[in-house]
């Protein structure tokens, strides 16, 4: 609440100062002074002031009779108060759930964001009494039971589906109130270290597996095409004494390398006579 505002401060200071001045000067009798003083008083306790974001609940002898504000508003002193100021700006609250069953049975810590708005100041006055720890409790209940209503993995691996359902479920309940739950954000998920751990380990052997099945995959290709191949050396024994040609080439590049094949393959790809050949013209060379 706002019990003292510039204006009312100034409007005090001057009438007083010119009391003040006046019985100095013997205008003024003492009861016309103390009269004045208390006018003062009086007419500066009757101006407020709201913020551009605010709304200024005013009540008659203890009865709501409406909102003032923004800006300057006057209300009758003694018979009218200001009960409160309600902020309208949106507001961010952070939420936190520690040791939380999910439905696996998981401890785990979140950490969430709320924000919020007061869409109707009247309801938010009247039907919560301070609502701004209401919506915190509210928050932190609400997380608890959508931890409790999900899995480990599902809270991993789908967090603006828990969001979305946490955002209606808060905004169910702080309706009545006058006030919107506009948007809900999980920043962490902390779980036991012993359990990710163990996710590591299961990630890792997973990409293994899936590296192992790609290499199989591979080699099933390349023998399909090696049977292809063969079948073209079968009718065309030139084209296989070129091919060895060829990898005797490839494997000579390197000065001093050494190549190691089957014995099968001297007779079958003449690579003893094309070898020969070609030791006798490296040492020409």
């Amino acid at each position: 609440m706002k019990n003292l505002n510039p204006i009312s401060f100034t409007v005090f200071l001057i009438l007083g100062a010119g009391c003040a001045a006046l019985y100095l000067l013997r205008y003024i009798s003492v009861p016309l002074f103390s009269g004045g003083i208390l006018l003062s008083i009086l007419i500066a306790s009757s101006i407020h002031i709201a913020d551009q974001w605010e709304k200024a609940v005013v009540l008659r002898m203890g009865k709501f009779i409406g909102l003032k504000g923004p800006g300057p508003f006057l209300i009758i002193p003694i018979i009218d108060r200001v009960n409160n100021y309600i902020d309208q700006r949106v507001r961010v609250n952070s939420i936190k759930a520690e040791q939380t069953l999910t439905k696996d049975t998981v401890p785990v810590n979140v950490d969430a964001v709320v924000y919020w708005t007061v869409w109707d100041v009247e309801k938010a006055a009247l039907e919560v009494q301070e609502y701004e720890n209401a919506i915190m409790f509210i928050s932190q209940t609400g997380l608890r039971d959508t931890i409790g209503k999900h899995e480990l993995a599902d809270l991993l691996s789908d967090r603006e589906k828990i969001s979305s359902e946490l955002q209606v479920i808060l905004d169910e309940q702080t309706n009545p109130w006058g006030i919107t739950c506009q948007n809900v954000g999980i920043r962490d998920i902390i779980i036991p270290q012993n359990l990710a751990d163990a996710m590591s380990k299961q990630a890792q052997a997973q990409r293994e597996r899936q590296a192992r099945v790609i290499l199989g995959t591979a080699e099933t290709e390349i023998s399909e095409k090696f049977a292809e191949a063969s079948k073209q050396y079968i009718q065309n024994p030139v084209a296989l004494q070129l091919r060895g040609m060829n990898m005797l080439f490839e494997g000579l590049k390197e000065k001093g390398s050494m190549i190691i094949v089957p014995s099968s393959a001297l007779d079958s790809m003449n690579l003893g006579a094309i070898g020969g050949l070609t030791a006798l013209a490296q040492q020409k060379q």
